[in-house]
């Protein structure tokens, strides 16, 4: 069983302001040294990392793959089905086995429950890589970034348009409130976020929690806008009826950001998008867009979570 004093991350829930501050910190210091060509490092010297992967990935894969490497560790990648647990073997007997073998366990799943049984069971800390409810990574980038063009968090008013039951928005809601953040989100009556999730938020913001079905009600003084596909792995039969409901009112296009008054707004999407669908091609092109530089420091806060996880001392 997992011994309480392991520290996971499967959401950031259990994680303190200062403690997701910490780990941007880190994220800055880890991009810093890598923009002065210090790719090898050694913080997870003969440390070997298993990476379990239930549901496709690209940015997740590379960036998390690539930031065990680079930090001198070894990244074993599992695809599902090439485990026994294709074949039906329990994931408590998985985590039992895996974690004696690795230093640390990281996985992308279909259900969270996979990865609460997973960090039961594991003697080693667990990362969620993504699931149904929580992509903390994503968020922990996305925040970053967000500090990286705005120098601040506290007091932003960062606008949601989309499912508000969505992975992303629900770690984006966990650490924005968290951090301060204004959360605004902009979405169809029929994908509320759950009545326990919206009262949680409200518990813990130190910022301000508005749900509107208007955007244009929401976008005049926004900072970040930020919008994630109508339709997930996993969501596909759903797909009319969800395109029905967000097109054409909710698509993040030119006309909808007419309504921005600012003009030094930044524009957020964790990718893959969807051109044409959530967000229209000239808008993830434009002066505004930092979807790259949010790919981009997937990375960096990959190195940040396995430094702190594992023990770093401080930067």
């Amino acid at each position: 069983m997992t011994m309480k004093n392991i520290k996971s991350l499967l959401t950031f829930e259990d994680y303190s302001p200062d403690e997701i501050w910490k780990l941007i910190k880190y994220s800055i210091y880890f991009k810093k040294i890598r923009k002065n060509s210090i790719k090898q490092t050694q913080e997870l010297r003969s440390k070997t990392i298993g990476i379990i992967f239930e549901k496709p990935s690209t940015r997740t894969r590379a960036s998390f793959a690539t930031a065990v490497y680079e930090m001198g560790g070894f990244p074993l990648i599992y695809n599902w089905n090439e485990l026994q647990l294709g074949r039906g073997e329990p994931i408590k007997d998985t985590a039992r086995v895996l974690s004696r073998y690795h230093d640390l366990l990281a996985a992308r799943v279909y259900s969270h429950d996979t990865l609460i049984e997973l960090e039961k069971y594991s003697s080693v800390p667990v990362v969620n890589l993504l699931s149904d409810k929580y992509h903390p990574l994503q968020a922990l980038a996305d925040y970053m970034t967000i500090y990286e063009n705005k120098r601040r968090i506290k007091g932003l008013n960062l606008v949601f348009i989309g499912d508000g039951r969505d992975n992303v928005f629900n770690s984006l809601a966990i650490v924005g409130a968290k951090l301060g953040v204004n959360i605004r989100l902009v979405t169809h009556s029929d994908y509320l976020p759950t009545p326990s999730f919206e009262k949680y938020i409200r518990s813990i913001t130190r910022g301000n929690f508005e749900i509107y079905t208007e955007p244009k009600l929401a976008l005049k003084d926004a900072d970040v806008i930020y919008t994630d596909v109508y339709v997930s792995m996993g969501q596909e039969r759903e797909r009319k009826k969800r395109l029905r409901d967000f097109l054409p009112k909710y698509q993040v296009n030119q006309e909808l950001l007419s309504l921005v008054e600012k003009d030094h707004y930044i524009f957020m999407h964790c990718l893959p998008a969807i051109r044409g669908e959530e967000v229209v091609d000239e808008v993830i092109e434009s002066k505004y867009s930092v979807v790259f530089d949010q790919a981009e420091n997937r990375l960096h806060t990959s190195k940040a979570v396995l430094y702190y996880l594992l023990g770093g001392k401080n930067v």
